[in-house]
């Protein structure tokens, strides 16, 4: 049972990774909330699916693509790839964001 391997020694690590700032009187009520939604996956392990057939993604579309196309910049009458001002070692160059 999920329920007595989380303790707020957990409850703490948890949140420094997640960076939450737990005040006094909060953790009680988070822990037993943790505590609620891990044991509500224990129950889940005890649905029989023996004979249910794995789902792929809950449907049967197709995703369709279209193709890329270069099309020309009907204002300017050149390729979107040619109205950047400059080029490196065959990649487009943009200023840079951060200095």
């Amino acid at each position: 049972m999920i329920y007595m391997i989380l303790d707020k020694k957990h409850l703490e690590h948890l949140a420094a990774l997640a960076r939450i700032e737990l005040k006094k009187g909060e953790e009680e009520k988070l822990l037993e909330d943790l505590r609620k939604i891990l044991n509500h996956f224990e129950e889940l392990k005890e649905v029989d699916t023996e004979n249910v057939a794995p789902l792929s993604g809950g449907t049967e579309l197709k995703n369709v693509f279209r193709a890329d196309e270069v099309k020309e910049d009907r204002l300017r009458g050149d390729k979107p790839v040619e109205a950047f001002p400059e080029k490196e070692n065959g990649y487009l160059k943009t200023p840079p964001v951060f200095e």
